[in-house]
């Protein structure tokens, strides 16, 4: 009888091991199996960058599952090609274009929302997704320049949240609402190369969780969202496939838009996606942060120089060593 329970607790800690080295998910968001149509079908979704890579496929599986979608994003012409290319219950007729810049400044953000409102007869947005993100490529803390930390943080927190702050009045008054937030895994744990690219999601993460506190029994919902790295054909950063070391595993972003969509349709306060080893860190940051903090410690200067050589900055090998070029 002991040895049978022996058996059955060690097959039982296997399959839960296997599951974990093989998952593209947090535990939560692995239980979900599939997408709650009724809570995206008719609701009307507003996306920022919208015109290429997570941006474009959230368009394009939303508009699937019967959403009617506003576009944005500063190329319009992009926005076009997007909207020409979706299907679905709504598509095209319910699909509007809206340029946008997050960097242009209160008064043209107010102007969106207002017009954003007053789409589809005036019923108002159901779903806000902040996707539109600035990034650069990999550089030091201490080489960071003045340009490059303002126009980081102009778009990721200072224009996501004055369109937030700007959006919520009306989704108050109409006492329903759901911000879902394009993060990253870099702002969960310390990014070595990306130290105003993870400075600005960690900055997302403290204000959507705190603002999602603060008004959730006012009917307003919040899906803060942290992919690591994503396989997308666009060129930038995080969520690109541009220059770097084709040993890199990266979720594809069609499976990123996916568990995204089946986040927020559940309902769930955070989500992480991505393969191994960036969840096992992610992890080890959450819940033994003294051990998570030695390790990226451990690898952080590797991880600076191996991504100098466009060399693998998600490698085991980084514990070790520098890792090898690509």
């Amino acid at each position: 009888m002991l040895l049978l329970l022996l058996l059955l607790l060690f097959l039982g800690v296997s399959a839960l091991l296997l599951k974990f080295v093989t998952a593209d998910g947090d535990f939560t968001l692995m239980s979900k199996k599939h997408v709650k149509r009724d809570e995206i079908e008719d609701k009307v979704v507003w996306i920022t960058g919208a015109s290429r890579g997570i941006g474009e496929i959230l368009a394009k599986q939303l508009a699937n599952l019967g959403a009617k979608l506003i576009l944005s994003a500063r190329n319009e012409a992009e926005l076009e090609r997007v909207k020409a290319q979706l299907t679905g219950k709504h598509a095209p007729d319910g699909v509007q274009i809206l340029p946008l810049d997050l960097a242009s400044g209160e008064d043209s953000l107010r102007s969106a929302v207002e017009k954003a409102e007053s789409f589809f007869g005036g019923s108002g947005i159901d779903i806000m997704i902040h996707n539109a993100a600035f990034e650069r490529p990999k550089t030091t803390a201490l080489d960071v320049t003045e340009e490059s930390l303002k126009a980081t943080f102009e778009v990721n927190v200072f224009g996501t949240i004055s369109l937030t702050r700007l959006l919520a009045p009306f989704m108050l008054r109409r006492g329903r609402g759901h911000f879902i937030v394009m993060s990253s895994a870099a702002g969960k744990t310390p990014a070595p190369g990306q130290a105003v690219y993870s400075a600005s999601k960690f900055a997302l993460n403290g204000y959507f969780h705190t603002f999602r506190s603060e008004l959730f029994q006012k009917g307003i919902k919040v899906t803060v969202v942290c992919p690591g790295p994503i396989e997308t054909s666009n060129g930038s950063g995080e969520t690109a496939s541009t220059k770097r070391s084709s040993s890199e595993k990266r979720v594809s972003s069609e499976r990123c838009a996916e568990l995204t969509i089946i986040a927020a349709s559940h309902g769930l306060k955070e989500a992480w996606i991505s393969y191994q080893p960036v969840l096992a860190v992610m992890y080890l940051v959450q819940y033994m942060p003294t051990m998570g903090y030695f390790l990226m410690d451990k690898i952080g200067g590797n991880r600076v120089e191996a991504a100098a050589r466009k060399g693998n900055t998600y490698s085991l090998g980084l514990i070790f060593g520098k890792g090898k070029a690509a």
